[in-house]
């Protein structure tokens, strides 16, 4: 076994290859970026190496050097950036460095969508009807598709991720598709190679995890359903697929095994195939990643194998410990991916500062997870933070427990999907177990995100009058107590809460207190700090809330319950026309960085009109005056721009609002 391996890559996935690498006594080291110095992995690796900017993660030579440096004996890549990069790993063996993944040819072969289905086929490994070969023009796609049969899905021969894949329904759509199509494929890849394939409707998508040694000797450790994903991105995985029996997954396993020996394969690695709900034995060939995938602990769950011991068992030469015989798959596994996005506002990438932060454990639950409290969530990496993991006996035991430990994840001050994944779980069909790839997609329609409710803008404004009470202790002069002679004053607070205003009027002390929501009726009002919640007791009813608070923004979930933001605002003004209430501000959606501004500031604006456009992960987003009047800007074009940040507001003219209708001006009046 080695004695020293660097980790190359960074959160989640780098913390989960250094829990196995303690265990066995190996020494991990950490690589990490500006961005990311303080990172859990750099915290949780035994020694931690600076490699620059934000893209260093890239940097071939620095990592090299890094790994010579640090006497690494092995580097495993994790999955994304350089894991699949075959230059990385021939400069890693021309180190003298092992490469915890296969040898360059296969990642080049695999690597190439159009070489990898050339190559699988010459195996009898069942492909997707199409064309493809290497340099084919958009005329000799267009006249390939009507052979085909439409609907055909474009697809880019490299890279992966769902980026450049166009599904075209008609001739009249191909041409345009194929032009975005290379856009994205070049901008992503660096490559714009195409090609078709028919598009299979309503498939099941279902890879098989493959390992073999380097002694010739090739296994499959069962199948994984990757079916509920958005867009081509997987979001909801488990294992074994809940279509195939033990036939079918003898005979989709020899198709994996046969695509590993088509490019002799080396350590783990996943072969990806569509599979017609149908007809379960009726299967194709899509792809081969050549390296540990995001929804391993799923089939560890199920195998009570180490995947990642078992690459650097493999690396260091070891011959596998077991046959396929060997191989048996117990019970069920589930996993969901938590990313800093938005669902309510299109899955846009958040980002922000963890401010408090609850993972869940308990029987047949597990977390791979990169956060800790205080963590910085960027714009610059994916925005996947964790997985959560939950295993059972059965299928129905995995989702509740899922669903269990999804509702005791909380991580404030950074918008998450974990409420979307909550309803996905909840969806009839998905508690069937009938799947198929375009599922999700059809349900977003249905999804609406939960607004707080005002009892949750007041437990966040008693958390800021609990706070203040604290901070006094038992100076009465501090107190916010509001005694004054006659009737106490009460502390008012005011909030905004989607499109909403909310007044909270609280007098007394935590122990016996009144609140008032917006002039209704009181309400009693107890409170306490207990560990690390708010316990309020609300009209007879107690909840527990976190809570959490970053300048005028309070993060707040309850026990079970949904994160959400409010934000305090400042004391109403003194007249309803004053120009603080005549004041729209612009919000940036995402972290990024600011990338265009349309208008200078003083400009007058109109509703609608694009003011800036904040840029994240390749992602654009325009974002529009939204009301008329003068333009205030509070951001420059390069700016680095965090969610939530105020970007601009616009004013309005409160003059010409105030002014008399010209037949209503002195003299005209009638």
């Amino acid at each position: 076994m080695f004695r020293t391996v660097l980790v190359a890559n960074r959160g989640e996935i780098a913390v989960r290859v250094i829990r196995t690498l303690r265990r066995l006594g190996v020494r991990s080291v950490a690589v990490h970026t500006d961005v990311d110095a303080d990172a859990r992995h750099v915290v949780e690796a035994d020694t931690a190496v600076a490699l620059g900017p934000a893209r260093a993660y890239l940097d071939i030579a620095a990592i090299v050097a890094a790994a010579k440096r640090t006497g690494a004996e092995a580097v495993h890549p994790g999955y994304g950036f350089l894991a699949e990069n075959a230059e990385f790993a021939a400069a890693l063996a021309d180190a003298g460095i092992v490469f915890l993944g296969p040898p360059p040819k296969a990642i080049e072969v695999m690597g190439d969508k159009i070489a990898a289905k050339n190559a699988v086929a010459q195996f009898g490994v069942p492909v997707v009807p199409g064309i493809a070969r290497p340099g084919l023009t958009d005329d000799e796609l267009v006249a390939a598709a009507p052979g085909i049969g439409f609907p055909v899905l474009v697809k880019p021969s490299a890279g992966g991720g769902g980026k450049g894949m166009h599904r075209v329904d008609d001739a009249a759509g191909l041409p345009g598709a194929l032009v975005t199509a290379r856009r994205e494929a070049r901008a992503s890849f660096g490559d714009d190679t195409l090609f078709l394939e028919r598009f299979v409707a309503r498939p099941r998508h279902i890879e098989v995890q493959v390992l073999a040694d380097q002694h010739g000797h090739v296994v499959h450790l069962g199948e994984r359903e990757c079916s509920l994903q958005r867009r081509h991105q997987k979001v909801i995985e488990e294992a074994p697929s809940p279509l195939l029996d033990a036939a079918g997954r003898a005979t989709i396993g020899a198709a994996a095994v046969a695509t590993a020996r088509s490019v002799d394969y080396v350590g783990v690695g996943t072969v990806e195939f569509l599979v017609s709900d149908e007809r379960p034995d009726e299967f194709f060939f899509m792809e081969m990643n050549t390296r540990l995938q995001v929804e391993h602990p799923v089939t560890e769950e199920v195998t009570g194998l180490d995947l990642v011991e078992l690459q650097l068992r493999v690396g260091a030469g070891e011959p596998l410990p077991f046959t396929q015989d060997d191989v048996v798959l117990t019970g069920h596994s589930i996993e969901a991916r938590v990313y800093a996005e938005d669902p309510g506002l299109g899955f846009l990438p958040t980002g922000g500062r963890v401010l408090d932060l609850a993972e869940p454990d308990g029987e047949g639950v597990r977390v791979d997870s990169g956060l800790r409290l205080g963590t910085t969530v960027s714009s610059d990496y994916d925005p996947m933070l964790a997985k959560v993991i939950a295993s059972g006996p059965d299928r129905a035991t995995a989702l509740q427990r899922l669903d269990a430990a999804l509702a005791a994840t909380t991580v404030l001050g950074v918008t998450t999907n974990v409420e979307f994944l909550r309803f996905l779980l909840a969806d009839p069909d998905v508690a069937a177990g009938r799947l198929d790839t375009g599922l999700l997609d059809r349900r977003l329609p249905g999804f609406a995100p939960a607004a707080p409710d005002d009892e949750t803008v007041v437990a966040a404004a008693v958390a800021r009058w609990l706070a203040a009470w604290d901070a006094a202790g038992d100076d009465p002069w501090t107190q916010p107590s509001g005694w004054r002679l006659g009737a106490p004053a009460a502390t008012v607070t005011r909030w905004r809460v989607g499109e909403r205003t909310v007044e909270v009027r609280l007098t007394g002390t935590p122990d016996d207190g009144a609140v008032v929501v917006d002039g209704g009726e009181p309400r009693t009002v107890v409170a306490r700090n207990d560990r690390t919640a708010l316990a309020l007791g609300l009209g007879g009813e107690r909840r527990r809330y976190r809570v959490a608070a970053d300048g005028d923004t309070t993060w707040i979930t309850a026990a079970g319950g949904v994160a959400a933001a409010v934000r305090r605002l400042g004391p109403r003004p003194a007249r309803p026309d004053a120009s603080a209430e005549a004041t729209a501000e612009l919000s940036s959606p995402m972290p990024g960085a600011i990338i265009a501004v349309h208008a200078a500031d003083g400009d007058p604006v109109t509703a609608g009109a694009p003011v800036v456009v904040v840029e994240a992960m390749k992602m654009e987003h325009v974002l529009t005056a939204p009301a008329d009047g003068t333009l205030r800007l509070a951001v420059a074009l390069g700016d680095r721009v965090s969610v939530g940040q105020v970007l601009a507001r616009v004013e309005a003219d409160v003059a010409a609002a105030d002014a008399p209708a010209a037949d209503e001006k002195e003299g005209e009046r009638t």
